[in-house]
């Protein structure tokens, strides 16, 4: 196998962007784990209070995650995240005005597989949200298996991440002063399964949680799509029915979370690692689709208003697509 090192000079600047790109995907490959070996060691030091005392703490804290969580904006701010945006690089395009007094749910697409994009614009300042949207407040939802984890929950509700429970969406949306924004991957888990170069298959057909969610509270519906989030990583081959592919549903039925098997550069050099590639992400925010609040909305409206939601994020796609290099012929296929 012929490997391919990097050239040893390389400008700092860049050796800097890569270091911040490597922490970001050690906090989301181990970081969980190393905090969960690090409570159990410490039981069994001199240190043996700190867990004990962290246990107190997160029993009273334990409803955080579902109440907005507890963002850091000196966190979300930190020059770290320049280096991070600049790796790729990274950019949030606006295409409309979103009135601030207001509650919205951005439909985020597609996942990926470790949702760059989504982190960079919505767990960060650094791309500009908070000037292009003022008065507005992102928060990503998560699985709720992470804020169970001692001391890793606390730090990734810094950046503004939340439960995706429903009853932390809701406590988002039902807030009358407007302003709060929940941010939903609606592919999820199962849809990185198929993240890969050149995929444009969305997982969408089906999913209509959301949709409901924001009838109920009458928040906007806003589609997202993120051109360049499949580009960064390669994904071992996994056709649906293969015997990974089954091993990897059946995982993800038993966990809650995918286990695609990815792979794109090293540290040192570009033929094999977990480093994701250098190109771009150009995550665009398409305008707000108004619904009529319904407490009980009907089956009926629910669909009607996701196929609104559908045809919506199809013509943002279609609109901006040959802008990021997106073959005339590729669109998007639901499922």
């Amino acid at each position: 196998m012929h490997i391919d090192f990097a050239p040893l000079r390389i400008p700092f600047r860049r050796r800097v962007q890569t270091a911040a790109v490597l922490l970001w995907v050690f906090s989301f490959l181990a970081l969980a784990q190393c905090c969960v070996v690090l409570s159990i060691i410490l039981l069994f030091t001199r240190f043996w209070f700190v867990p004990v005392l962290y246990v107190t703490w997160w029993y009273w804290d334990r409803h955080k995650p579902y109440r907005g969580g507890r963002r850091s904006r000196f966190l979300r701010s930190l020059r770290l995240w320049n280096h991070f945006r600049d790796y790729f690089p990274i950019h949030l395009i606006k295409t409309a005005d979103l009135d601030p007094k207001k509650n919205y749910i951005f439909g985020f697409h597609p996942h990926g597989i470790l949702v760059a994009g989504a982190f960079a614009n919505f767990c960060t300042e650094m791309t500009g949200f908070g000037e292009k949207y003022p008065g507005l407040k992102p928060h990503m939802l998560m699985l709720p298996l992470w804020f169970r984890i001692p001391f890793f929950r606390d730090f990734i509700m810094t950046a503004g991440l939340v439960s995706s429970d429903k009853e932390s969406a809701k406590y988002l949306l039902k807030r009358a002063e407007g302003g709060n924004v929940a941010v939903i991957a609606i592919g999820g888990a199962s849809e990185a399964l198929d993240a890969r170069p050149g995929a444009f298959t969305l997982l969408l057909k089906n999913r209509k949680g959301f949709v409901k969610l924001a009838l109920q509270f009458g928040a906007a519906l806003v589609p997202v799509f993120s051109f360049g989030e499949n580009e960064v990583f390669d994904q071992v081959n996994n056709p649906k029915g293969s015997i990974l592919r089954k091993i990897q549903e059946r995982l993800q039925r038993m966990m809650g979370i995918s286990l695609p098997l990815f792979h794109a550069r090293g540290v040192f050099q570009y033929s094999f690692g977990l480093i994701p590639y250098r190109k771009p992400i150009h995550t665009v925010v398409g305008k707000p689709i108004d619904v009529e609040k319904k407490e009980n909305p009907t089956e009926e409206e629910i669909n009607e208003v996701h196929q609104k939601y559908i045809e919506e994020l199809g013509k943002l796609f279609e609109e901006h697509k040959t802008k990021y290099k997106v073959p005339e012929d590729k669109h998007l296929t639901f499922i």
